[in-house]
């Protein structure tokens, strides 16, 4: 089957001498796997491994074949040309970081048009801007909406968060409920009628490594074999 879409680079891991495997969340058919044969050290090539950055959004040409682990790209072009997204070395541990969350959470081979307009748009966004520094945490508040598992929050200011149900609660109810700080930071982002990814929460940086572990813990609860990004160390130099 023939496929022309729209993508986004979840990783791209080094094969041999002078290959990649590129993984990408595509707008079409979801999660796909490229073998790109020589790309390392091929200047000729109509593929530049500077293509494959983490979150590159691209237009890909493909044949689809099932039940194949790994595909065979027949072309590749940037589709979003990003401004400062990987010259910014803050804005580039932030893609790298959300790169590994992604490629850990999106599992399905199948289309989300929902899922993947809102990377797509909150990539374009951090591309553009000035004070980021807190977007990390609030792309994976909002993500958990597509993954199944957002905080049911009811406004009436329950000051438990049970993590275990996802849901504010008005005692200690079990050992995953927990009553601190980063229940009220949560609160804060969860009471925005719709996520603004770069408002400022007016945290410094041991809240902001608290609220991220916290939020971290979260999706392992809710996510079969979900692991800590390694990228996480680097963040926290940086936030």
């Amino acid at each position: 089957m023939y496929i022309k879409t729209n993508a986004i680079v979840l990783s791209s891991v080094k094969y041999g001498e002078a290959d990649l495997i590129v993984t990408c969340f595509t707008q079409e058919v979801g999660l796909v796997s490229f073998f790109l044969k020589g790309i390392r050290k091929s200047k000729r090539g109509k593929f530049k491994s500077s293509f494959f950055q983490s979150l590159s959004c691209l237009d890909l040409d493909f044949t689809y074949r099932d039940h194949k682990n790994l595909q065979f790209l027949k072309d590749a072009k940037v589709a979003i040309p990003y401004v400062s997204l990987h010259q910014n070395i803050y804005k580039s541990c932030i893609a790298m970081f959300l790169a590994e969350v992604l490629k850990t959470c999106i599992r399905e081979e199948e289309k989300n048009l929902e899922l993947y307009h809102f990377i797509e748009n909150a990539l374009k966004d951090l591309d553009q801007a000035e004070k980021f520094a807190d977007v990390h945490l609030l792309f994976l508040v909002e993500l958990t909406r597509f993954l199944g598992f957002y905080p049911e929050f009811n406004h009436k200011r329950l000051s438990y968060f049970n993590m275990f149900e996802g849901r504010f609660e008005a005692e200690d109810s079990s050992i995953y409920t927990v009553q601190n700080a980063n229940v009220v930071v949560l609160e804060q982002i969860l009471n925005y009628p719709k996520i603004d990814l770069f408002q400022n929460l007016s945290l410094n940086q041991k809240r902001r490594q608290e609220f991220l572990d916290f939020i971290l813990y979260y999706y392992e609860l809710h996510l079969q074999s979900f692991y800590k990004p390694k990228s996480k160390e680097i963040l926290e130099q940086l936030f």
